[in-house]
């Protein structure tokens, strides 16, 4: 039991997240596979390692716990360093104090051997350019702008995170789906027991018929977190009763259809099709002809709840007076919906300067959020 507290202490040490279960797992294996049995190491890999990129650093771990191997430029500094501290450094059992000695060492016998021109390399080993991968938890925190949109990584969190939405609000609406007792026709119809409460009548859950827009900026400035909006809202689809969803940047197209794709890389691969069909890449923003072109689309009424992840630059959308059109027909948009958010990724200092719209947006009705990371962009989706 010392043996796997120990072994799982140092993979803690290596960065691999230990769990007391995995120390008591790995106990158990320990107990029915013995050390020299070859199956022994994958049977504790199948206990401690949770991802497939942890299990490099597993299996070195190991082979140093239980096998005894090191790396051989470790072993051989460590050889070299004790050789040459056994020569100099002598420990005194008497004045209990280190005793150094220094030895002139005979250089006349020793020649540099040659290098050929063939035998160096000049180019660094691939180890060096490998960098190491961040944790979830990492990702989910870092500043979005720091981020690679060509990370597969960043797909499968946001797939995850999509998929935890969606447990998280279909809990909730089980909850709201438990009946409370209706207290006047409980009463009602027990009269004729002699008021004794024999039969439990609940009230009847009420029916919400909300339905979620969602608006993505898929222009130059916003194309890169549009995509990871996108994933979150297909892997959480299924705990929103009604959901459409709308790309634009100079012009407004919808992109529902490619929601309902058995795998989320062929939605991803059929909402980039319908940008291409309609010429939407890496376009100019025009926030009036888009939202006209939406509200022309959608049906907006009281039970509809729109959500509009933007940076608020309306570089190409006409202005009066200084004030964007468009906050014209955002202010028509709250009238008509229960909620309007806007999900703006840039920082809060940067808002309101040069062409930014936002006071002008959250003066019209709609509630502005900053989103600086994924996990600030899940939580808003999960709480809709």
């Amino acid at each position: 039991m010392d043996k796997i507290v120990a072994f799982s202490g140092t993979l803690r040490e290596k960065g691999i997240p230990v769990s007391i279960r995995s120390t008591h797992a790995g106990k158990e294996v320990s107990k029915l596979i013995d050390e020299e049995d070859p199956l022994f190491k994958s049977a504790l890999a199948a206990v401690y390692v949770k991802e497939q990129r942890q299990r490099e650093s597993f299996n070195q771990v190991f082979d140093e716990f239980f096998e005894g191997v090191v790396a051989d430029g470790e072993e051989e500094g460590d050889e070299g360093t004790s050789s040459k501290a056994s020569d100099k450094n002598v420990w005194s059992k008497s004045s209990q104090k280190w005793v150094i000695t220094n030895q002139e060492d005979d250089n006349s016998e020793v020649k540099a051997p040659e290098i050929h021109s063939s035998e160096f390399n000049y180019h660094p080993p691939l180890e060096d350019y490998k960098e190491e991968t961040p944790s979830d938890s990492e990702l989910l925190r870092r500043d979005i702008n720091t981020l690679n949109s060509f990370e597969p990584e960043l797909f499968l969190l946001c797939q995850k995170m999509g998929k935890k939405i969606a447990l998280v609000r279909s809990r909730r609406q089980r909850q709201a789906k438990i009946m409370r007792p209706d207290v006047r026709r409980t009463i009602r119809k027990n009269l004729q027991n002699g008021g004794a409460l024999i039969d439990l009548v609940k009230s009847k859950p009420r029916i919400k018929k909300n339905q979620h827009f969602f608006l993505n900026d898929v222009s130059g400035s916003c194309d890169w977190i549009s995509n990871w909006f996108f994933c979150l809202l297909y892997a959480a689809q299924n705990s929103f009763r009604r959901v459409r969803v709308f790309d634009f940047d100079n012009r407004c197209v919808e992109t529902t259809s490619a929601m309902a794709e058995p795998d989320m890389m062929e939605a991803f691969i059929k909402v980039r099709d319908i940008l291409h069909k309609n010429l939407m890449v890496h376009g100019t923003s025009n926030m009036y002809q888009a939202f006209e072109s939406f509200l022309g689309k959608a049906q907006l009424n009281r039970r509809s709840t729109l959500m509009i992840l933007t940076d608020c630059r309306d570089w190409a959308g006409p202005k009066v007076d200084g004030i964007p059109q468009s906050a014209e027909l955002v202010e028509k948009m709250s009238r008509k919906c229960r909620k309007v958010m806007i999900l703006n990724p840039e920082e809060r200092k940067k808002w309101d300067v040069v062409d930014s719209c936002v006071s002008h947006y959250r003066d019209a009705g709609a509630e502005i959020h900053e989103v600086r990371n994924l996990n600030q962009l899940a939580l808003l989706v999960r709480d809709l």
